[in-house]
């Protein structure tokens, strides 16, 4: 070609080089939803001027990015912190992000970039009538797709997709062991409050036991009272090692949340009374909701993968243009392989599809059907999100009106148990009566503890059901980089 039509020749091209066939992703719309609940949530939740019967508010606010120090325990954030640092199931997260990375690294050079190569090879040669010989070859091979159609760069397109999927995998990983650490911790306060709440229920028991003991051996009360009192004390009694035993196992869930196995691991005994129930709820916007949670990014991500999989089957039904170049040299010296005469050859390649059976038409169609499957599954996750959310929002309020009344309850247990216990010691109450009354009011102070721990561990949940604030980390790629190195070390 002449030097004015090679300019247009090359223009044409880059030109085309700038087109990519099949669909152009956009994110999915966010719902328009103004609210989470199908009715207003109230300003506040109910109070009790029982521990942990705060108020809490709830204000259209960010989550912070560490959430769990909301809390008030520097215990608790200590260990989240451990956990950060040496979980195993991070690790495994963290690595698979690494290994994504990597491959669209690996994509982008293979795929977009010329492939240079270069070969020597030498041979011991002996003609017929001749004497042998040494036989020196060198040559550079260069190879570069115009991809006209953009099937290279919708591949390239793809493996940024699941590279993106692996980074809101390991915000979800992240996002689901700070929750866990937490709401396992939350979980090993109560069954310590109700271990303490049984223990002082049964000594109080056993006290009574002795005391109609002393009653029937001088002939004061029946044996029924006393086989009874005996009885609910050992009914009591029998409660405590199933209590004992879930606290051990928390505490070697806990050890295990952290990286640690149960016999090395050190952990805090953590008491419900030294954690802070945050009064001031941030919740966000319905809108923002989808660019918050991993598990919805990540199913994004997915989307984003599938529409450029429609891209790559549809460019494989264009021409492939391929340009290829050599320059090589040959020689019997060594030394002297670049100083002869060098060969040299410039090449285009075009191949186009002309009868496949219909194969790649299919490979399309069947690319259009994945995309609308992974577009199902985003819209799936979107309803499980919004309605997790709206799930632990109505629990909230319904567990700060259970701890209300199981306050309430605990409280005229109490009295009732104290005034039988007065007109028993005065006999204008039966022995059976003040059972009952010990019977009830053993009830209501370990469900008001178990109510109390239900609003701290939905708490926990509510965070991590807003997406747990990742995105407010500004240093978060520099963690994920601080903690493949100390893991690298380690």
């Amino acid at each position: 070609m002449t030097h004015p039509n090679a300019l247009l020749g090359l223009a044409v091209a880059a030109a085309l080089a700038g087109c990519a066939v099949g669909p152009d992703f956009r994110s999915p719309d966010a719902p328009a939803a103004a609210r989470y609940t199908e009715t207003t949530l109230p300003a506040q939740t109910a109070a009790t001027p029982s521990p942990g019967g705060v108020a809490q508010r709830f204000v259209e606010a960010d989550v912070p990015a560490q959430w769990w120090t909301l809390f008030r325990s520097e215990p608790l954030d200590r260990l989240v912190r451990e956990g950060l640092d040496h979980s195993p199931t991070l690790g495994a997260a963290e690595a698979t992000l690494r290994q994504a990375r990597e491959n669209l690294a690996a994509g982008r050079g293979g795929l977009l970039m010329p492939s240079v190569t270069g070969n020597l090879t030498g041979t011991r040669e002996k003609a017929s009538r001749g004497s042998p010989f040494d036989l020196y070859n060198a040559s550079v091979d260069v190879s570069y797709a115009l991809d006209l159609a953009g099937g290279n760069r919708r591949q390239v397109e793809g493996l940024t997709a699941l590279a993106d999927f692996q980074r809101y995998q390991f915000e979800g990983a992240r996002l689901a062991l700070t929750t866990n650490i937490v709401t396992t911790a939350i979980r090993e306060a109560s069954l310590r409050a109700q271990l303490h709440a049984t223990r002082e229920i049964l000594a109080a028991q056993q006290e009574s036991a002795r005391r109609v003991q002393r009653q029937y051996e001088l002939g004061g009360v029946a044996r029924l009272d006393l086989v009874s009192v005996q009885a609910q004390a050992a009914q009591t009694a029998a409660t405590i090692p199933p209590l004992e035993t879930a606290l051990a196992q928390t505490r070697h869930q806990l050890a295990i949340l952290i990286g640690r196995t149960p016999g090395e691991a050190e952990l805090p005994a953590f008491d419900i009374d030294q954690l802070t129930l945050p009064d001031t709820l941030p919740v966000s916007v319905p809108s923002a909701l989808v660019r918050q949670r991993p598990d919805i990014q990540a199913s994004e991500a997915l989307l984003h993968q599938a529409s450029a999989q429609v891209g790559v089957a549809t460019a494989n039904l264009y021409p492939q243009v391929t340009l290829t170049g050599s320059l090589s040299g040959q020689s019997s010296e060594l030394h002297n392989l670049l100083a002869g005469p060098a060969l040299w050859s410039l090449g285009a390649g075009l191949a186009q599809p002309i009868f496949r059976g219909g194969q790649l038409q299919a490979e399309r169609r069947a690319a259009v059907a994945a995309y609308d499957a992974a577009l199902a599954q985003y819209r799936e996750t979107v309803l499980q999100a919004f309605g997790n959310v709206a799930d632990t929002l109505r629990a909230l309020e319904g567990d700060a009106s259970t701890l209300q009344a199981q306050a309430q309850a605990e409280a005229l247990a109490a009295q009732r148990l104290e005034l039988t216990r007065k007109q028993w010691e005065l006999g204008g109450a039966s022995y059976l009566a003040l059972l009952d009354a010990q019977r009830q009011y053993a009830l209501a102070r370990v469900a008001a503890v178990s109510a109390r721990a239900t609003r701290y561990a939905d708490t926990a949940a509510l965070f991590q059901a807003l997406g747990g604030g990742w995105w407010n980390d500004d240093n978060r790629e520099g963690a994920i980089r601080t903690a493949h190195n100390q893991r690298s070390e380690k």
